[in-house]
């Protein structure tokens, strides 16, 4: 079975993230790039199952700058088998409809049983690619497991609804999108770290893929940002006989009872 995992690099979570006031896009220089945590969740998904089946194949696929290649190599040396690279001058500022068009022909061409994803990555927290990229590729989408299992010809789990949780499943080829309750993914060893070198990794072009040599990066236009303004000191209270009364008065002016 050849399984591919959709991975991201995205600035880490842990500092501040800032949008470019020029451009209105991600200021991905602000901080460092790392790969996405909840696209590790969904290689660990394909690693567990192909520790289980000697047989089976991991491929990891991003499109992205330059700098993508690292969140690739941290991937191999996690065990995948081998890394697609989609790079390309005019996917910068890509916005989601072409990410998605993108994505869904690097994994045409790279060719898969199962392609397993993140529910929505940590920076646009858009949640909409791998819909989109099942929708491009005419295939059946199992959304935001929390478990997953991959049988020969079939992945079933289990996904969190209003009421409960259901049991879904169906067919190969598919496409899954996990959850933060899914696998927790392992750490790279020194063997992996060292193997991940040694990888094969294909880097595609846009040309590559089949579009058209004119195609623009992304198709949404930023048309103003505002900075988000600073937090002020809130009003302190003090139980003179009367704080019972003041804190009801502010609660109903802001419609909070």
């Amino acid at each position: 079975m050849k399984i591919i995992v959709l991975v991201k690099q995205v600035p880490d979570t842990e500092e501040e993230r800032r949008l470019d006031a020029s451009t209105g896009l991600l200021d991905r220089g602000a901080s460092e790039g790392v790969a996405d945590e909840i696209n590790e969740r969904a290689l660990e998904v394909a690693l567990r199952h192909k520790d289980a089946n000697k047989g089976s194949e991991v491929v990891v696929l991003t499109m992205g700058p330059a700098s993508a290649t690292t969140a690739l190599r941290k991937a191999l040396s996690m065990g995948a088998d081998s890394a697609v690279h989609v790079e390309d001058d005019r996917l910068k500022g890509a916005d989601i409809a072409m990410t998605a068009a993108v994505l869904a022909a690097a994994v045409r061409q790279t060719g898969f049983d199962l392609v397993v994803a993140g529910n929505e990555s940590t920076d646009g927290r858009g949640g909409l690619v791998p819909a989109m990229v099942a929708e491009h590729l005419g295939l059946p989408l199992l959304p935001s497991l929390n478990t997953v299992e991959i049988t020969e010809g079939a992945v079933a789990g289990e996904v969190t609804v209003e009421a409960g949780t259901l049991a879904v499943s169906t067919a190969l080829p598919a496409i899954v999108s996990v959850t933060e309750r899914s696998a927790e993914a392992r750490f790279p060893n020194f063997k992996g770290i060292m193997s991940a070198r040694r990888k094969p990794l294909v880097t595609f072009s846009l040309v590559d893929l089949g579009f058209d040599g004119h195609t623009g990066g992304g198709t949404s236009e930023v048309c103003s940002i505002s900075e988000r303004p600073a937090r002020t000191a809130g009003k302190k209270i003090v139980d003179d006989g009367t704080a019972a009364r003041e804190l009801a008065e502010f609660l109903v002016a802001r419609r909070l009872i």
